[in-house]
């Protein structure tokens, strides 16, 4: 059976996400990471704006994945590691974070831009992940990428009751055996734990983007946004944040 399709837009996207409705976005943006920088709690909030600006729930999400207090904003920036500085340390990356992503990449999904910088998709795991046609790919684009960039080791985190996530360690460990580098993988049942324990799990750095991890976590990368100005410059990646 061949794999299911690509994790491309949604029907209603061209108009969620044209060019009439970023300037909207953009000022729903702006406005939601406002109230969180003046402390206003995050659901109230985004009901306030995306009420404001009569936005449909796919545009709320994309909004609230965007946004970000300049608190937060500022912390994050001040523990980005530049991705360059990789070489010879031992990274950790948050597997189907970073996966989901790219597979939204190149099945010409929507991607946002948020104020932080960070690259964010749509999608929603919700405990479910199917292989995709794009899935291999989306693998040996990252390991192409590390190749270049020369960590000592490369450890995946991977959400073991997520369905699949056995055959994606698989595809992991076969894929990552052809690379000079390290790697390991490793199915548990809270990924983000594990990542934000840091040193004490053997790693120096994080590559993801979820904001919750950033919001905590020690040094990270950019490591999505690397990839996608890498292997796709042109990509229609929309910038609703000023990162």
């Amino acid at each position: 059976m061949p794999p299911p399709k690509r994790r491309g837009p949604q029907p209603q996207d061209t108009a969620l996400f044209g060019a009439e409705a970023l300037p909207v976005l953009r000022c729903a943006v702006e406005e939601l990471s406002w109230l969180f920088s003046h402390g206003y709690a995050d659901s109230s909030s985004l009901k306030l704006v995306g009420d404001r600006h009569q936005l449909v729930a796919r545009q709320r999400q994309a909004v609230l994945r965007s946004a970000c207090s300049d608190e937060a904003k500022a912390s994050r920036e001040s523990r980005r590691l530049p991705i360059s500085e990789i070489r010879d340390r031992r990274l950790a990356i948050d597997g189907f974070n970073l996966i989901i992503t790219l597979e939204t990449l190149l099945g010409n999904g929507v991607l946002l831009k948020g104020r932080d910088g960070c690259v964010r998709d749509l999608a929603s795991l919700n405990g479910n992940y199917r292989l995709l046609e794009d899935t291999a790919a989306v693998i040996d684009l990252v390991y192409r990428g590390l190749e270049r960039l020369r960590p000592a080791l490369v450890h995946w985190w991977l959400d073991e009751p997520v369905s699949n996530s056995g055959q994606i360690k698989a595809m992991l460990e076969s894929a990552g055996a052809e690379f000079e580098f390290s790697t390991l993988v490793s199915l548990v049942p809270d990924p983000d734990k594990a990542l934000l324990e840091g040193g004490s799990v053997g790693f120096d750095v994080i590559a993801t983007a979820d904001s919750g991890i950033l919001s905590r976590c020690g040094l990270w990368v950019n490591l999505a946004s690397y990839l996608i100005a890498t292997v796709a410059p042109e990509a229609p990646v929309l910038a609703l944040g000023d990162g």
